[in-house]
């Protein structure tokens, strides 16, 4: 339910006298280690929030000042008791939450506090310890009531006579309770419209017929048996929420009902129509004993004559994930001409066919990941398949080719999930490939496609021809760029987005310069020992090098085109050096990139792994005399030995200087001036 009045919550916070921010008639007090309620408030206060205080008692005095008060918010206090005479200036009050405090203690004095509440709308109980002859009690003279939560508290067992008076509640919440039987608890609500017991320990639903109820969401139980009453009653249920029970067969739904999402993810559930061995179930039928009080009554239930006469020709959602569905009954999904959404993921599927006469045709989004398919079978005729099918999720099973011609009758096909399946792409028109294949081209609408861990060994020549792929993934295929890489040729105008992870991809295996729209890749998992020149010039904007064999990156980095676009570069998990860190520096300015894995950036030096930005001292001198310049440092090396060698001489040919002359004197022939 909506709450509000248009209190003008655009208006500037201003700090009221007591501590509290306050925007024209609302006051919040949260937080402000409160033991009562202020009475130096604005006196047309109309709404307060008191969340996160230590308020035990609300008294007869508290709420004296504010008249005007239409909402009152005490989440999360220390509330033990509401005195009787509480709200009597508050008669407006609408809307109440009092979640999170400890009102169990003191519940008969808080009820008769709540029942002078006469316009009182919206009561949050949740969290109060608060078994269910309390909440009996607490409202028990509420009729105004629209909107009722009560989870998480210590309800078991729901009759009649709870909820006796609540004439107009639309919405109750049960979640989180211990409930584990409803004996006619809500049929007097003839108002209600979305119900929630969600998270509780109900072990079956037999004899459903709250035909007013919109949402249900029993979801998180220990559901096995959902009946509903057969009969020609018009249900308007909308939502129905089974997911994470212990359900053995599909549910038995309304014969007439406005239902549009069937959720029964996370269940046990399968068909028995026909047993793998061949054994057929369908006239098999399950007997009921379900005890009233003093009477015993007996309900047979032939369990596919009950599933024919669901009506589910409204139905867009259903998701029957993580089951153990191995096959679908005859002419199941014939009932569903509205299915927008089916979801048969992570069950035990081995073979999945479509036809024309499956009336699938408003299907977007068909996901049959996580089976065992050996087989897609494609019963072509004269009209379109799935027409409207745009998502196609096949991942993670056993499939080895898809039937020719499947996607001519997809028109609007713009996603595939092929991952994790030993399939590979047919090659270019002409060209021999004796193996089964898939058969991508010319598949305009195709933007999106995942072929990761299929085991490729290189792609044939133009697989991806006359699509328009923006996203491609080919991560997990050790040898997909051996051989010609011209595929890439076809992707070079519209390639957004590409994996290459872990596909034992070298520094100079491809030339990504041409993929000029490329704006986002993953490089991460190889075995990179250079950063690929070719990145420079293109202007992605994420870019993942995790997991190689990185030195360092270049220096300009940051400057050239490919530094300027980045805002996401992931680096760890690489054996940098810690002398060349120049680059790393350069990217810490660089304004707007964000280097999400940073903290797990570490370089080498020696044996040690350290962080690039706080080396140590003698790590960085150590640096300097290996970056220092090699001319310097070798004349420098030789100036002593060059000096001492240059004072040997001088000594020695002074000491021998007169002998010398003499000698020359001598051979010369020249007279000795002495």
């Amino acid at each position: 339910l909506a709450v509000g009045r248009g209190s003008g919550m655009d208006a500037a916070w201003a700090t009221s006298p007591g501590g509290c921010e306050i925007v024209q008639s609302i006051m919040d007090c949260t937080g402000r280690w409160l033991s009562s309620i202020p009475g130096n408030l604005r006196g047309d206060t109309e709404e307060l929030f008191l969340d996160d205080n230590t308020i035990r008692v609300l008294s007869n005095v508290s709420l004296l000042l504010y008249p005007q008060l239409w909402h009152l918010s005490l989440t999360r206090n220390r509330l033990e008791l509401i005195e009787p005479g509480a709200f009597l200036s508050s008669q407006g009050l609408e809307v109440l939450s009092l979640t999170d405090n400890l009102l169990f203690t003191n519940y008969s004095l808080t009820a008769t506090a709540l029942s002078a509440l006469p316009a009182l709308r919206m009561l949050d109980l949740a969290g109060n310890q608060l078994r269910e002859d309390m909440v009996s009690v607490l409202v028990s003279n509420l009729s105004s009531l629209e909107s009722l939560s009560v989870a998480r508290n210590f309800i078991m067992r729901l009759d009649s006579s709870i909820f006796t008076n609540l004439t107009q509640l639309l919405e109750l919440n049960l979640e989180k309770n211990y409930i584990f039987e409803i004996d006619n608890a809500f049929e007097g609500l003839q108002r209600l419209q979305r119900l929630n017991i969600a998270y509780n320990y109900l072990p079956c639903l037999v004899g459903f017929g709250l035909t007013q109820l919109r949402v249900l969401n029993v979801s998180n139980n220990i559901i096995e048996w959902f009946l509903t009453l057969q009969n020609d009653d018009l249900f308007e249920l909308e939502v129905l929420d089974l997911s994470h029970n212990h359900l053995l067969f599909f549910p038995v739904l309304p014969q007439q009902s406005k239902l549009h999402s069937l959720l029964l993810q996370d269940n046990r559930m399968s068909f028995y129509q026909r047993l793998p061995n061949g054994t057929s179930l369908a006239n098999i039928t399950v007997q009921f004993l379900i005890i009233d009080g003093n009477s015993t009554n007996i309900t047979t239930v032939r369990l596919w004559e009950e599933l024919c006469h669901s009506n589910l020709s409204s139905l867009r959602l259903l998701d029957m994930s993580q089951n153990q569905v191995w096959g679908l009954p005859d002419d199941f999904l014939a009932q569903m001409p509205s299915l927008t959404h089916l979801k048969l993921n992570q069950n035990c599927l081995e073979a999945f066919h479509l036809s024309e006469e499956d009336p699938l045709a408003m299907l977007t989004e068909l996901d049959l990941s996580q089976n065992q398919l050996v087989e897609l079978g494609v019963k072509v005729g004269f009209g379109d398949i799935l027409p409207n099918l745009q998502l196609f999720n096949l991942s993670t099973n056993r499939l080895q080719a898809l039937p020719p011609g499947i996607f001519t009758h997809t028109r609007k096909i713009t996603t595939l999930d092929l991952s994790r399946n030993r399939v590979d792409l047919c090659p270019q028109a002409g060209e021999a490939k004796s193996l089964p294949c898939v058969d991508i081209r010319g598949v305009e609408t195709l933007t999106h496609l995942s072929l990761a861990g299929c085991g490729l060994q290189g792609l044939s020549s133009r697989p991806f021809q006359g699509t328009s792929l923006r996203h491609l993934d080919l991560s997990d295929n050790r040898q997909v760029l051996s051989g010609d890489l011209g595929w890439l040729q076809d992707l070079v105008l519209t390639l957004q987005v590409l994996s290459l992870r872990n596909t034992s991809l070298s520094s100079t295996a491809v030339d990504f310069s041409a993929l000029h729209s490329l704006v986002r890749l993953d490089l991460s998992g190889n075995s990179l020992a250079a950063f690929p020149p070719s990145l420079g010039a293109l202007r992605l904007r994420s870019l993942d090098l995790r997991d190689n064999c990185l030195p360092a990156l270049p220096p300009d980095v940051a400057q050239v085109p490919l530094g300027r676009s980045l805002r996401e570069l992931y680096l760890s998990r690489n054996p940098y050096n810690c002398c060349t860190l120049g680059w790393w520096d350069a990217l810490q300015l660089a304004e707007g990139l964000r280097v999400p894995d940073g903290r797990e950036v570490t370089c080498s030096h020696g044996s040690r792994a350290l962080s690039p930005g706080a080396l140590p001292e003698p790590v960085l001198q150590s640096c300097r005399w290996q970056t220092a310049d090699l001319a310097l440092l070798y004349l420098v090396l030789a100036l002593p030995t060059c000096l001492t060698l240059l004072v040997a001489f001088v000594v020695v040919f002074l000491m021998l200087k007169e002998k010398l002359l003499k000698m020359v004197k001598t051979r010369c022939g020249v007279s000795s001036p002495y």
